[in-house]
């Protein structure tokens, strides 16, 4: 057979199945939703577990990998606690003064099949944010979101500055738990 008619051949077989690839397609296929209730809080943090939850529901239905719904009706749960919050100086200056503070929240998740009642995931996630002193991230002349970027440069760099650490940690926490719902199976 003619070599270039093989590989033809072959390209014709696989193309078409990688063209309908889709990431929940590894989800089990009775998983068809998931619930995010309110987190538990094991930290002095007060706040930080609605703040967390919220963002969790927020980047989940942003990502609509699998819908957010009452637990009521879900096939599957998040759930878990916020174990700890780290605010600490992160960089420092010439003259040895903190110029950036790290901002950082971990995790203990579970992700529940409730329709089969087992644990899917169990695992420890940390996410971090990066802020300065500054009162005005725009101008802090920190890349408060890790993506690079800095300042004016940047299009989503605004806010008080310890919130704006918070939601990235979370978007970051949030990234991982999708990355891994995804993939594990």
């Amino acid at each position: 057979m003619n070599p270039k008619l093989l590989l033809v051949s072959i390209f014709s077989l696989i193309l078409p199945s990688c063209m309908f690839y889709s990431m929940a397609g590894s989800i089990p296929p009775h998983i068809k939703t998931i619930a995010i209730p309110l987190l538990e809080n094991e930290t002095a943090e007060s706040g930080v577990a609605e703040d967390i939850t919220d963002g969790l529901i927020d980047e989940f239905t942003m990502e609509n990998i699998l819908p957010v719904v009452d637990i009521n009706s879900a096939h599957s749960a998040l759930q878990g606690k916020v174990v700890k919050i780290t605010d600490a100086p992160h960089t420092f200056n010439q003259d040895e003064v903190v110029s950036e503070y790290r901002f950082t929240i971990t995790l203990n998740l579970d992700w529940n099949d409730l329709v089969n009642d087992e644990t899917l995931i169990s695992k420890k996630y940390s996410g971090w944010g990066a802020y300065g002193l500054s009162g005005d991230i725009s101008t802090d002349g920190i890349d408060n979101d890790g993506d690079g970027l800095i300042d004016e440069l940047d299009d989503d760099e605004f806010g008080e500055p310890r919130a704006f650490a918070t939601k990235v940690a979370v978007r970051k926490i949030a990234e991982d738990i999708l990355n891994d719902i995804v993939s594990t199976w």
